[in-house]
Parts: C-alpha cells; sequence; structure tokens
C-alpha cells in the first residue's frame, strides 16, 4: 500500500506551528508496514488544495489529510476534497444534532457557522466520530479503490482518530503483517564511524532494514522488521544483538525515549552514589541536563558555575599559580576544578568544564571551540582535550554530551 499525507494549514508553512500530525500519522503507517511516498503542506487557499488532493488521490492508495475540518471560512479541506473528487455536499442532519447536544452540555447554543462541520461529501462516505472535538472525520472511498482520510488539525483529536479508526483500517488490511523497529543510541562518535561499524550487518541483515540518524553528538541507530508476531521478533533479536556486537561500549540505551541524562542518573542510582558539576564555558548546562530528569535529587547533589578565575580559587580551590601558568582553558585547571568540586561539595563524583565557546577569545594555541574536561571519582581524576567546531552554541551543546557520555564511560567501566 502507498500513501501520502497532506497537512493543511496556512500557520504550517510559518515559523508559528509545527506540523507534529504528520510525524503522528507516520507512526500509524509505519506500525501496519504501509509505505509512505510523500508529505506535502498546503496552506488555506482552495485551489491549492483541490490540485494537492487530486494529484495525490491519482497516485497513491491511502491519502491521510489533517487540517481544515473546522466551521471557520478558511476551513476548506470538505470543500476542497469534494472538487477535486468530483463529489457534491450535502448537509447530514445527524451530525448537526450531534454537535447541538455537545454545544448544550456546555450550556451553550450552537452558533449556526458551526453546521459546517456537518456537510459530507456524496458518495461513498464514512462519518467518523469525533469523541475529543466538535469536527467529525471522514472516509472517502473512489471507484478506483483509493481511500482518503480527512482528520481535523487538534492533535488531540486527530489522535483520538488513529486510535479508533485508523488503526483498526490497517489492521484489517494488513494480512496480520506489522512493522516494528529497535533502536540503539551512540554517544560521542561521529555518523561516519557508526557507519563504517555496523557496515557488516547491511550484508547480514539487508541495507534497507537498517537506518542511522545522526544529531548532536548522538547517533540513532534502527532496525525495521515487517512480518507476523513471530517473524519480527527473531528478525529484530537477531538485529538488535549484531547492532550491539558492532557498535560495544559505545551503545548507551536500546530504547528510542531514553536520554544520556537519564542513563547516568539511573547508573549512578544503582550504585548509591552522588555527583556534582564545576562548569564554566557550559555555564550550567550540564546540570540543568541532569535535572531534567525526575528523580534526580536522589543522586545529583548540586554544582557550581564558575566563570572567572576567582571564583574557581575561593569556591573549587583551583591553586593560583595553575591558573597563572597554564590559564583557564587547560588541563591542569580541569582536573583541579573537578577534583575540587569533588571534595568542596562532598560528592563521589565530579564533572568539570572549561573551554573556549566563542567567538571571541580563542588564540593560536587555544583555538575558538577548545574543551578541556574533567571527571574525578572514588579513585582518580580523568581528563580529555577537544577541539568542537561550529557556533557557540554548538561547542556549549557537544561539551555537555561529551561530559554526561565521558561519565556514563567511567560508571560502566567502558
Amino acid at each position: 500500500m502507498r500513501a501520502a499525507i497532506l497537512a493543511v494549514g496556512t500557520e504550517l508553512l510559518s515559523t508559528d506551528r509545527l506540523d507534529t500530525n504528520s510525524l503522528r500519522l507516520t507512526e500509524a503507517l509505519e506500525r501496519y508496514g504501509v509505505l509512505l511516498e510523500r508529505k506535502l503542506v498546503v496552506g488555506d487557499r482552495r485551489d491549492a488544495l483541490v490540485a494537492a488532493i487530486r494529484t495525490l488521490a491519482a497516485d497513491h492508495d491511502l491519502v491521510l489529510v489533517s487540517g481544515g475540518l473546522g466551521p471557520t471560512t478558511d476551513d476548506l479541506t470538505r470543500e476542497a476534497a469534494a472538487e477535486a473528487l468530483g463529489r457534491t455536499l450535502a448537509l447530514d442532519e445527524s451530525i448537526v444534532e450531534d454537535l447541538r447536544r455537545r454545544f448544550k452540555a456546555y450550556g451553550r447554543a450552537m452558533p449556526d457557522v458551526n453546521r459546517r462541520q456537518a456537510m459530507v461529501p456524496s458518495g461513498s462516505t464514512v462519518v467518523i466520530p469525533n469523541r475529543r472535538g466538535s469536527a467529525p472525520g471522514l472516509e472517502l472511498v473512489e471507484p478506483s479503490g483509493t481511500t482518503l482520510f480527512l482528520f481535523p488539525g487538534v492533535p488531540n483529536e486527530l489522535q483520538g482518530m488513529i486510535e479508533s479508526h485508523l488503526e483498526p483500517w490497517l489492521a484489517e488490511r494488513s494480512g496480520g503483517l506489522r512493522s516494528e523497529r529497535v533502536v540503539l543510541k551512540v554517544a560521542g562518535m561521529p555518523e561516519s564511524e557508526v557507519e563504517e561499524r555496523i557496515a557488516p550487518a547491511y550484508e547480514e541483515l539487508g541495507r534497507e532494514a537498517i537506518s542511522v540518524l545522526a544529531g548532536t553528538a548522538e547517533v540513532l541507530v534502527r532496525a525495521t522488521a515487517v512480518g507476523t508476531d513471530a517473524e519480527r521478533r527473531e528478525t529484530l533479536e537477531r538485529a538488535e544483538r549484531r547492532l550491539a556486537e558492532l557498535l560495544g561500549a559505545a551503545v548507551f540505551t536500546h530504547r528510542e525515549d531514553e536520554t544520556l541524562e537519564a542513563v547516568v542518573g539511573r547508573l549512578l542510582a544503582e550504585r548509591g552514589e552522588t555527583l556534582v558539576t564545576a562548569e564554566s564555558c557550559t555555564g550550567g548546562l550540564v546540570a540543568e541536563r541532569i535535572t531534567r530528569v525526575p528523580g534526580s535529587s536522589e543522586y545529583f547533589q548540586g554544582g557550581a558555575v564558575v566563570y572567572t578565575n576567582r571564583l574557581k580559587r575561593q569556591l573549587l580551590g583551583v591553586p593560583a599559580e595553575l591558573l597563572d601558568i597554564h590559564g583557564a582553558v587547560s588541563e591542569p585547571v580541569a582536573r583541579a576544578m573537578a577534583a575540587g568540586a569533588r571534595d568542596a561539595l562532598e560528592a563521589d563524583w565530579a564533572i568539570a568544564v572549561t573551554g573556549i565557546a566563542g567567538p571571541s577569545g580563542g588564540s593560536e594555541t587555544k583555538p575558538v571551540g577548545t574543551v578541556h574536561l574533567a571527571w574525578a571519582g572514588p579513585s582518580e581524576v580523568d581528563h580529555r582535550r577537544v577541539r568542537f567546531l561550529g557556533d557557540r552554541e554548538r561547542v556549549r551543546r557537544l561539551s555537555a554530551q561529551v561530559a554526561l557520555e565521558g561519565l556514563r564511560r567511567r560508571l560502566v567501566g567502558g
């Protein structure tokens, strides 16, 4: 089955609103092995909508449309779909009565403009009840066999119809086949190296079954399988084992929704150990990420943002001679910051970050993007020097990611 998604709304063409509805619809299609070929975003113009619907309906087996089913004059999806498919619109009195009951339940009379939401295209049409809002959805079946779903654009209402109508429809036509995937998340390794490491799996498992998605100092590797429950389970277990073997300790989680800071927190909690931070160029970003995780007070004691040399000396006990001889951005100072934070704030572990985030402040020996990180643990202090390319915000984000990944590696002994 070949599918397309059409998101409707002028606001989606600006910076005001993200098209999250297409992602929800894509997830449903992926679960049932439907091939998504196109995604379009069209503003609230009737001629543009008519052209888009006509083109997508001619080229695909399934077209999912979200948005434009409200009661106002710029809600044009019903009219555009009817015109594109050569159908007429007629008022469905049962929908009108349902809308009146809904408004009455809130102690209000239904505005006459809401009657527009009861207009239904002629022909083979199924009205999809909206339990979470006023705009019903529509399922339109064409003589050619193409099916169009018109869904409201309100995300909560769309999700309700995906669960109540679209997923059962897809399940009925999937022949018992479903799509499922496993995920491995990698930190501290560039996309090219990930690709190189997992290359053997492409031949063993199939290139089309594996995808690599790069983020900021984080790479997501996905293996997908389509089949019956037993077939998927066997394929995915084999793929997960092989990819984990090839990537080794670089994998920090097998859960797509789990963050690096959550993994670090879990490891600390399991060991009954505590953490503090000492940050200069990251300005508290490492601590902020750690405290995003609910329950982080169990293992995170707190931290110090020490932007000046004076505070590095006074709060962390960094010797003045280290700062004078080596400068704030140096291995000796990073090590002293980590050890000083661990001792002064009384924790099992400390992370220290000091660097030149830019855009100014660099030199020939210490160019912009130079960062020194240190990790003080129960037995020793480790250090790493890195050089990041990019703007100030990218240097800061990458520094925080490497700081957390460095601690994770030490916690797991990798």
